[in-house]
């Protein structure tokens, strides 16, 4: 697939039919590449977060999920942010992340936080998202911990 066509973006049900497409998305451009998949309790734990999708023909394209982070007040995490490989660079990661950060703001967050994959910083600085703190390893790559005010 290399063209879109007809685009929506929504908010989907953990558990659902369209949550484990996305699953099979994630696994596709997160895990597969370096080795790794999803265990059934990690998948279990995504219960709580709220899960988003584009789909473009009424396929599962791209995939974010966002919870809030006890840590930071009204702050919202974003994490997992996966396009198919076939349409990396076409805006559908843009427009994914800007639909994640107005329902964000719907719920009252005033900043989004995340932990970008090294290759991925020139993306969400162009989104606005200024790194900080050291460069540090998460699931055997190079990440940097980024923030935005929404």
């Amino acid at each position: 697939m290399g063209r879109i066509v007809n685009l929506e973006c929504r908010k989907i049900e953990h558990g659902s039919e369209d949550y484990w497409q996305a699953v099979e998305v994630r696994r596709d451009v997160l895990r597969r590449p370096l080795g790794l998949d999803y265990t059934s309790e990690q998948l279990n734990a995504e219960s709580s977060f709220h899960h988003f999708v584009c789909e473009n023909e009424g396929e599962i394209v791209a995939y974010a999920m966002a919870t809030s982070e006890e840590s930071m007040d009204l702050t919202i995490r974003i994490k997992q942010v996966a396009v198919i490989a076939g349409l990396q660079g076409t805006g559908i990661g843009r427009l994914l992340m800007s639909y994640v950060e107005e329902w964000g703001l719907e719920q009252g967050f005033e900043s989004a936080f995340l932990h970008s994959r090294g290759y991925a910083i020139p993306f969400y600085e162009r989104l606005g998202y200024v790194g900080y703190g050291d460069i540090f390893e998460e699931v055997g790559i190079p990440h940097q911990k980024m923030l935005k005010k929404l």
